[in-house]
């Protein structure tokens, strides 16, 4: 397949990275974050997520901070949403696009949604409807995609099955999620080979965690098989609260730099995103996990 010179790197930090810190971080240092992730050449920032605070107390603020943040043009800003309740909030904000989740594997679902994957559908096809009838674009990710901390290997008629209804329900894209950071580049090309006869590449992103060091090998194999969407989170932060053994998403510095050295476009300034990276850092009890930073943080001692 072709490779595009253009990827797109959708920053999921403020969300994704910081749902499984336990250290709480102030509202306004949340916002000071995404307003300088605005300044690095990102084209699309994941803010927050409308879920109950007693599920992910760190994001009980999702409405003061998607509030709170100075939008810029030629951006999307974007959150997630699980349910009608959390949807209502997002719709009071000037948000871009809201996300949907589920997973492609029945225990996971149970355990991250409380709902088997059918009955997850009806709640999914409702909310997707109000996104649209709202004039927002709507996303989906789908998790465990590549294996579940629960049930092993995940069938690739199951990950269909899900990506076929949600596309069917309005859905412009869809994240495919190696939650727990199991995949391997031949198990991406086997996985990618079987959904691009069925989907274009262009309705596809990755999101590949780094639990095993195996995140960019992955998207390199992504990049090879026309994929040109990834997620990812400044400094590795991240992981699944309801995914054991689940460590940070591969980090959007790491990634960056790689795609530089490539000769891939990005759009990104890699300074900016180092300065941005200082910023949540120095808000965090612990260092981040990306090699980027760590050269960095040592290049300034």
């Amino acid at each position: 397949m072709g490779k595009s010179k253009k990827i797109i790197v959708k920053e999921v930090g403020p969300r994704d990275g910081l749902q499984n810190e336990k250290a709480m971080i102030e509202t306004e240092d949340k916002i000071s974050w995404i307003d300088s992730l605005s300044k690095t050449g990102l084209s699309y920032i994941e803010v927050t997520s409308f879920v109950h605070p007693k599920w992910i107390p760190q994001l009980a603020d999702a409405l003061q901070v998607a509030k709170g943040i100075q939008k810029e043009e030629q951006i999307t800003y974007a959150a997630l949403v699980p349910n009608m309740k959390g949807l209502e909030s997002a719709l009071t904000t000037n948000l871009d696009e809201l996300s949907v989740f589920m997973s492609a594997s029945e225990t996971h679902n149970l355990k991250n949604i409380n709902k088997s994957i059918n009955d997850t559908f009806p709640v999914l096809n409702e909310v997707v409807k109000e996104i649209l009838q709202n004039g927002k674009t709507a996303r989906g990710y789908v998790s465990t995609v590549f294996g579940c901390p629960y049930e092993g290997k995940v069938s690739i008629d199951s990950v269909i099955s899900v990506c076929d209804t949600l596309f069917e329900q309005g859905i412009q894209e869809i994240s495919l999620g190696d939650t727990i950071g199991v995949a391997n580049p031949r198990q991406v090309e086997e996985v990618l080979s079987i959904l691009l006869k069925r989907y274009d590449a262009s309705r596809l992103a990755l999101h590949f965690h780094d639990t095993r060091g195996m995140a960019l090998a992955n998207i390199v194999k992504s990049i090879d098989m026309g994929i040109t969407i990834f997620d990812a989170s400044l400094g590795g932060l991240g992981g699944c609260p309801y995914a054991p053994g689940a460590s940070g998403n591969v980090a959007t510095d790491d990634l960056v730099h790689m795609l530089h050295e490539m000769g891939y476009e990005t759009g990104i300034q890699e300074p900016k995103l180092l300065e941005s990276g200082m910023l949540i850092q120095s808000k965090l009890p612990s260092p981040l996990s990306s090699h980027t930073m760590h050269v960095h943080s040592s290049n300034c001692n």
